[in-house]
């Protein structure tokens, strides 16, 4: 287990956060939301960094290539404290919510989608309104996608090559 989250600078499309940053509660959201996702069929990223400066908790790319955002919020505090999440919206088809199902929903915003997870999967609760991605945008988003992912897997494959910042 690490001790704190290992940053890894690739160049200036990715940061890479090899997790260690949620509370357990967080984690286990993250956790099944994304088996969720990948049981339609989505491939998923967390922790990626976005063109704003933010980060998104969870970015999944559909077979037909929608991008759907969830922000994971696990506690009222934590939803009330971090408003930043309609800056998410420019960077996806479909933004949601994902929230254990202990949260009281009725103080999620009602214009995006809902999902309930916990460590074992996800339901969709509500649906989310479609904004679709400008050409462009989605194609920079899934070129940020397909890098991050890829530097991650060498991460995986050549450990040391990332701990001396190695380029891939």
């Amino acid at each position: 287990m690490r001790s704190k989250p290992e940053l890894l600078k690739e160049d200036t499309d990715a940061l890479v956060i090899l997790d260690g940053r949620q509370s357990q509660r967080a984690a286990a959201i993250q956790r099944g939301l994304c088996r969720m996702l990948k049981t339609l069929g989505f491939v998923s990223l967390c922790e990626l960094p976005l063109k704003n400066n933010r980060r998104a908790d969870v970015i999944a790319v559909s077979p037909s290539g929608e991008v759907w955002i969830a922000e994971i919020k696990s506690s009222v505090t934590d939803f009330r404290s971090d408003q930043k999440w309609p800056e998410y919206r420019e960077y996806c088809d479909y933004f949601f919510f994902a929230v254990a199902e202990d949260m009281p929903i009725e103080i999620l915003p009602e214009d995006t989608g809902l999902i309930i997870a916990d460590k074992y999967g996800a339901e969709i609760m509500r649906e989310a309104p479609e904004h679709k991605l400008v050409a462009a945008r989605r194609k920079a988003l899934m070129l940020r996608f397909a890098r991050a992912a890829a530097h991650r897997l060498h991460g995986f494959a050549d450990p040391e090559s990332h701990q001396q910042g190695m380029k891939t």
